[in-house]
């Protein structure tokens, strides 16, 4: 297969050297699919299966409560169970019985000095590993999150040369680079990274996919693994939440304004949490107490969705990439004072040794940096850092 390698791959890879079953995650057309495929073509044989749980004569085999047939519809298609065997199952979501289906298989296939098989599984929605993954598998699965394209990837994606960055300290304004790479970061902020969404030649097609995207999320994702009556309201709370990007959430009026209840509310952002489409950031504090007190700010894991969701200011768009880019360095907390002031990011986690403060600024000031500087020292920070849309004139 001719594809354009994630930076998720390479721990792919090593995990399949192992008898774990695989779950890789995420959002609707983020890549899964195509990370499977791979992934299978990785598998040092030839005796693997690829099905699609999408396709209704695939998911029917996999509807069976005699798990013995399932067994045997593998053999069928010309799998031997006395040689290591892959099987890569994409969009489990939408058979339910798959965790336990897998569990028996993974045991049974194994019996008698059989060497197993070897589970790839897909799916859209931590919520559905949640709830019926729990015990299933409990010991036998290593999950894995995939998320829209990195700009690192999405320059990839468009063949741009580009420097790989790895370390987060060596992240300093490069103006030769700013130059050559400004108009394609424009096209990330805009339209964000689905892989589908940044190989497309027009913004008219991108705009479609991303329609596309999320019309399949509602009318489909959602009915499949949740039992909402009142989807137009799940609708009407995303378009609310793509106006808010980068703000505490203020769960009492967001429920007012949808017209919902507060126990209702927090069921929705809890579905769209885990199914990938929103991040809720918590506050920074020493106290459990506080975190919860002062909220949540809220971001989308993708500017592309929550661009056809709101017309989005392009302070939001930069904010929310960035978001998506802290993401992977560490874990993300805001630090805020009542209407003191407010540190938009703070870096911390057991990959961080020292907490990081970091601000967002469209147009960044050297006074901007001083003040975020102080600010951080209060709060025994040592390093503080400007993140800027344009160069400091």
């Amino acid at each position: 297969m001719n594809i354009i390698p994630r930076t998720l791959f390479p721990a792919l890879q090593r995990a399949l050297t192992d008898q774990r079953v695989i779950v890789i995650t995420g959002q609707r057309r983020v890549g899964k699919t195509t990370a499977a495929r791979w992934l299978l073509d990785q598998a040092p044989t030839d005796n693997k299966l690829y099905l699609d749980l999408e396709r209704l004569d695939q998911r029917a085999v996999f509807g069976e409560s005699n798990y013995d047939l399932v067994l045997s519809f593998l053999r069928n298609r010309g799998l031997d169970l006395s040689r290591p065997a892959y099987v890569a199952l994409d969009e489990i979501q939408y058979a339910p019985n798959v965790p336990s289906i897998v569990k028996y298989l993974y045991d049974a296939s194994r019996t008698a000095g059989q060497p197993g098989i070897k589970f790839i599984l897909t799916g859209s929605s931590s919520f559905y590993l949640k709830h019926f993954f729990t015990e299933s598998l409990s010991g036998r699965k290593v999950v894995f999150e995939m998320f829209p394209l990195s700009f690192g990837e999405f320059l990839a994606f468009r063949g741009v040369p580009y420097r790989p960055r790895t370390d987060f300290l060596d992240m300093r304004f490069d103006p030769y680079e700013y130059e050559r790479l400004k108009g394609h970061y424009e096209e990330y902020l805009a339209y964000g990274g689905l892989p589908e969404v940044a190989l497309a030649s027009t913004a008219e097609i991108k705009t479609e996919i991303l329609n596309d995207v999320l019309s399949s999320y509602i009318n489909i994702d959602i009915r499949v693994l949740a039992d909402f009556q009142k989807i137009a309201e799940l609708q009407q709370l995303l378009r609310v939440l793509a106006s808010r990007i980068g703000n505490k959430l203020d769960n009492t009026k967001l429920a007012s304004i949808v017209g919902i209840s507060r126990p209702t509310l927090a069921q929705y952002l809890e579905f769209l949490e885990m199914t990938y489409v929103i991040r809720r950031v918590p506050a920074y504090s020493d106290s459990a107490d506080r975190v919860v007190a002062l909220g949540r700010k809220l971001y989308f894991y993708d500017n592309g969705i929550a661009g056809v969701l709101a017309r989005l200011s392009e302070g939001a768009l930069f904010e929310n990439a960035i978001f998506n880019q802290l993401r992977a360095y560490g874990e993300l907390s805001y630090l805020a004072r009542g209407s003191e002031y407010e540190i938009d990011f703070v870096l911390g986690g057991p990959t961080v040794p020292e907490a990081v403060a970091l601000e967002v600024k469209t147009h960044p000031l050297a006074t901007d940096l001083q003040k975020l500087r102080r600010l951080a020292t209060s709060h025994s920070m040592p390093q503080a850092h400007l993140v800027g849309r344009f160069p400091t004139p």
